[in-house]
């Protein structure tokens, strides 16, 4: 029976240890018979960190026919699954289709203003400020319903991927990766006697939509979309939600995302 995976794309971080990791994963692919090349291929591997995860995705337009894997290079490494000691391993898997798939929601931006319409997919997240970092004051809607009248340094939402990523260093909760949620985490919210914001992630499932509604004082915005910081002015709506589109994952026989979160953010070497 023919295999599930035969040519492959490397997407290499531009560092001497990810080239070396890559030279290395390549002669054993060959050695496999897997095609090394650029363009139609059936997998995706990034060799690097989360952020080479994350520009691979972009590169490739998040395209759900293609398959995606990790190799990490790097120091966390939450979304790259293989260890760079386990390619030999992870090829041997790969050759036999030992593995399972694994599909991870996307999320769907759009930002209007007076002139354009911006769209962006996202794996992990978006984060909305002001571009002078003062205090941002916006509506947060869910659907239609008035969720809360923010205030306080920014707003960030994210897929339950990408809950262990920014989002938690926020304090917002950790999200089985494959619930299809978005969760709305304030940062720093002001909580006084002018301001009552609320200082817990509010977690939505995938059908509904969230609406951030600046006003002409909140409306010069700066995002940071998957770690890409972009600056946009005259912002009359963002909506953002669970796309309808998936990417696919493989993972290993022995994956587990509980065993994941205990092995990167709690086991000490």
């Amino acid at each position: 029976m023919e295999r599930l995976i035969n040519k492959v794309k490397l997407f290499v971080n531009d560092n001497d240890k990810s080239a070396l990791a890559a030279k290395d994963l390549e002669m054993e692919l060959k050695k496999y018979k897997f095609k090394i090349v650029d363009k139609d291929f059936d997998l995706g591997i990034s060799i690097g960190g989360d952020g080479s995860f994350l520009r691979m995705l972009k590169d490739c337009k998040f395209n759900s026919k293609i398959y995606y894997i990790g190799i990490n290079v790097g120091t966390l490494g939450f979304l790259q699954e293989i260890d760079m000691k386990n390619t030999l391993d992870f090829v041997k898997r790969l050759n036999s289709d030992k593995f399972n798939i694994e599909e991870l929601s996307l999320q769907e931006t759009k930002v209007i203003t007076e002139n354009k319409v911006y769209n962006y997919n996202s794996l992990n997240e978006i984060v909305v400020r002001r571009q002078d970092f003062d205090t941002l004051k916006m509506p947060i809607y869910v659907d239609n319903e008035l969720l809360e009248n923010f205030s306080g340094d920014g707003i960030l939402v994210s897929t339950s991927t990408g809950s262990t990523a920014y989002n938690m260093s926020f304090g917002g909760s950790i999200i089985y990766n494959t619930l299809k949620t978005l969760s709305i985490t304030p940062i720093a919210p002001l909580n006084s006697k002018a301001y009552s914001t609320l200082v817990n992630s509010v977690i939505v499932p995938d059908s509904k939509i969230i609406f951030l509604q600046p006003d002409k004082n909140n409306c010069n915005l700066y995002f940071k979309i998957d770690g890409v910081n972009r600056e946009i002015n005259d912002v009359i709506k963002v909506e953002t939600k669970i796309d309808k589109k998936t990417i696919k994952c493989i993972r290993m026989k022995d994956f587990h995302f509980i065993k994941v979160v205990n092995n990167k953010l709690l086991e000490r070497k």
